[in-house]
């Protein structure tokens, strides 16, 4: 029997990570299989719930990812488990929309919850309020009528006294039943940087680990939330009639697609932003990923054909990226050698001549492309965009359309990747709002930018890179690296 909720929130910041973190670990130390998602575009919190709950989560998004695809990616993914725990993106009902948009609920956590039938558990940031949160809950509760909202949690409850005030205002609205309060805890509170939280990749450099600190949130959602009741109080997940039909124990799993190629992807603190569909969908199309450390390691994996580098920070390792020269070295040959290379967003900065850190240093990187990327401290782009590829590549004929988003607060030089003479603009990308701009570089089978494509979007990417990887490997005689 599988149940599953959707954590949303009020709004970002009312604490709904540490929530879904505090309940994943909680019910994951009960012994039960947790199987975590993360509704839109985001690498950070993913990393997070794969700490807390054991297992790997995958991104959900009704606006990149097709609804078919969709269904299919949920049903994969739930239908062994216990309990399922989708948290949320933004506010309840944010998503694309905006401006003349605003009636888009595409990308919403609502959109998502509707689309897949599943309840939703509201987080309210109850600090500074009494009466006024039972007006927050109605006007929630009563803003989309299709929307299963099966109950609100208040955070950030300072006091038994206030408690005591927020249960009475919350009995205004029997409708949606308060189940539990949370007790203000701020030295729970996970630390955010530019791009958001902190990566569980250097959580578990704090003092006592990340480990320490989930088991720390389940405690704290344990002390305001009967954890328990909320477990049965959960309706059964019918997979079915979301897209696949549950798993029997009887029935054989396929074999797995014969591995054809080797992809190295680069894997540690500096590029970790990588949706865990992509790499299934490339694996699914016959790659081997082979993981490797551009920070650690002086040399590439042995025999390959393909390189993937996600994003992630590099700026916050720039100095040693730099320092380690045989792998920039490395990383340079390999893109003269013809063999398909993917860079997104830091995977391309690294890529790049140098980096300007905030502090005004210069790093010297690989120099595939002439640009610097100089850190900005103000954002340089956020939103989803829908990409086209301007010429034939690793990613299939020109034309090939991709969706994804893009987030970053670097920029290149003026002149950018394509200054030089070398290469020309990878992608044409289109926002939310309609407006377009060129962006990454491709050269040869090398394709870069700071757009974040889901493959899911569209599989025949994947085929399309793994078929070009292919074809190196032929072309080089069957020998790779």
């Amino acid at each position: 029997m599988t149940r599953a909720l959707v954590l949303a929130g009020t709004g970002s910041g009312c604490g709904k990570t540490s929530v879904a973190l505090g309940l994943m670990r909680a019910f994951s130390r009960r012994g039960l299989l947790v199987q975590p998602f993360k509704a839109g575009p985001d690498f950070i919190d993913p990393g997070l719930h794969a700490a807390a709950a054991g297992r790997m989560s995958h991104n959900l998004d009704t606006w990149m990812l097709p609804e078919a695809a969709l269904r299919a990616g949920f049903a994969r993914q739930a239908r062994d488990a216990d309990v399922v725990i989708v948290e949320g993106v933004m506010g309840l009902f944010d998503g694309r929309g905006g401006g003349s948009r605003g009636a888009d609920e595409a990308g919403s956590t609502a959109h998502l919850a509707k689309m897949l039938g599943l309840p939703v558990i509201l987080v309210v940031d109850a600090a500074s309020q009494a009466r006024s949160a039972a007006a927050v809950v109605l006007g929630f509760a009563h803003f989309d009528p299709k929307l299963t909202l099966a109950g609100v949690l208040l955070n950030r409850v300072a006091s038994p006294r206030h408690e005591a005030l927020l249960r009475a205002a919350l009995a205004l609205v029997p409708d949606v039943p308060l189940l539990g309060c949370l007790p203000r805890a701020e030295a729970l509170s996970l630390a955010s940087r530019h791009l958001g939280l902190v990566t569980a990749e250097d959580c578990v450099h704090e003092e006592g680990g990340l480990d320490a600190r989930l088991e720390a949130l389940a405690d704290w959602v344990e002390q305001g939330l009967d954890v328990p009741a909320l477990l049965a109080s959960l309706p059964e997940l019918s997979l079915s009639d979301i897209g696949l039909p549950p798993a029997r124990p009887e029935v054989q799993a396929p074999p797995a697609a014969p591995r054809v190629v080797r992809i190295g992807l680069a894997r540690d603190r500096a590029f970790c932003f990588t949706y865990a569909e992509n790499l299934r969908l490339l694996k699914a199309a016959g790659a081997e990923l082979v993981p490797f450390s551009p920070l650690t390691e002086s040399r590439l994996p042995e025999t390959l054909d393909g390189l993937y580098l996600p994003g992630g920070y590099p700026e916050l390792s720039a100095a040693e990226l730099a320092a380690n020269t045989p792998m920039l070295a490395a990383i340079r040959a390999f893109c003269a050698s013809g063999r398909p290379v993917w860079a997104e967003c830091g995977g391309f900065m690294y890529l790049q001549r140098s980096l300007v850190d905030s502090e005004g240093a210069e790093h010297s990187l690989c120099g595939v492309f002439p640009a610097r990327a100089l850190m900005r401290s103000r954002r340089a782009a956020l939103g989803y965009r829908e990409a086209r590829t301007l010429a034939p590549g690793p990613f299939g004929p020109a034309g090939t359309v991709l969706r994804g988003h893009e987030f970053h607060y670097s920029e290149l030089e003026p002149g950018g990747p394509v200054s030089g003479g070398k290469g020309q603009p990878a992608f044409a990308l289109t926002a939310a709002d309609g407006s377009q701009t060129l962006d990454g570089a491709a050269q040869g089978n090398v394709v870069g930018g700071y757009f974040h494509a889901h493959l899911a979007s569209n599989p025949e990417v994947a085929q399309a890179f793994v078929a070009a990887c292919l074809a190196a490997r032929i072309a080089s005689g069957g020998q790779g690296a």
